[in-house]
């Protein structure tokens, strides 16, 4: 198994995947500029990530890396700064990859950036990798130049970069505050009702780190399901009348597309709302 380097270490995403990295074998380097919580499963090295120098330091003997540091939403901090730090950030990563000749980087990218919030209406539904690039934010704009930056190192080096367009990360403990916007599907819109839960964000990083990738992918990462009790198709005409449905799709399957995430790299998602409630 691979020494891994998991950035990002203390966050939600972060924790759940350097367990579920730990519990299939791997050696994990978990790193955060935060503390670390209680359950980490392994000792939390502390790093500025924003300094090359400690992020050349740190990932010097690491075999691969799951990159989930960053500030993780638009509107936590000024724009600006959110911008700035999480460039630089994905910058440093990439180039000590690099530099140190990394094997892989797997890193956390933003379904922000196919346009979310969808206060214009999306231009199809369901939306897959190719309503790239639309970012709104700051934040959504800093993903879409960690992608271009990881395309670039990516042929110049030869390293696979796999960008996991990440849906809105939740878990069981959120599930219970689904039914609060079934009578009112306005209210989770600006996602097309989308959600994924935190243990398939670690299956998608782990499976990622070994699937069939070259040069720089990107891959929606979302639940099979919404979060809505109605039919996707029956919201999507409540909401966006207007949008053009381009493919079949089930009774409640998502309306953020993951059959390239289930073809490539064999992601399935496993967690529903729909077993807590």
């Amino acid at each position: 198994m691979s020494i891994v380097a998991v950035t990002g270490a203390s966050g939600r995403a972060g924790r759940a995947v350097v367990r579920d990295l730990v519990d299939h074998g791997h050696q994990v380097l978990a790193t955060d500029i935060d503390v670390a919580p209680a359950d980490l499963p392994v000792r939390l090295v502390r790093a500025d990530l924003t300094d090359y120098g400690q992020v050349v330091d740190l990932l010097n003997g690491v075999e691969k890396i799951v990159h989930l540091a960053n500030i993780p939403a638009p509107g936590l901090r000024p724009s600006v700064l959110t911008y700035n730090a999480n460039t630089t950030m994905n910058a440093n990563v990439f180039f000590a990859a690099s530099q140190l000749g990394v094997e892989r980087v797997v890193w956390a990218s933003s379904e922000t950036t196919l346009g979310l919030p969808f206060d214009t209406s999306p231009r199809y539904a369901p939306v897959d990798e190719d309503h790239y690039p639309l970012p709104t934010s700051t934040y959504a704009l800093s993903k879409v130049v960690g992608e271009t930056t990881a395309r670039h190192v990516a042929d110049l080096t030869g390293i696979p970069f796999v960008a996991l367009r990440f849906s809105n990360i939740l878990g069981p403990a959120e599930y219970e505050h689904f039914p609060t916007v079934w009578r009112d599907p306005i209210q989770r819109k600006w996602n097309l009702w989308g959600y994924v839960d935190d243990r398939d964000v670690a299956q998608a990083c782990r499976l990622s780190l070994d699937a069939g990738v070259s040069g720089a992918e990107s891959f929606i990462i979302a639940a099979a399901d919404t979060v809505m009790d109605r039919p996707s198709r029956d919201v999507l005409a409540e909401v966006y009348p207007d949008v053009a449905v381009v493919k079949d799709i089930g009774a409640f399957e998502t309306l953020l597309s993951i059959d390239r995430a289930r073809a490539v790299l064999g992601y399935a998602p496993e967690h529903s709302w729909r077993d807590h409630l």
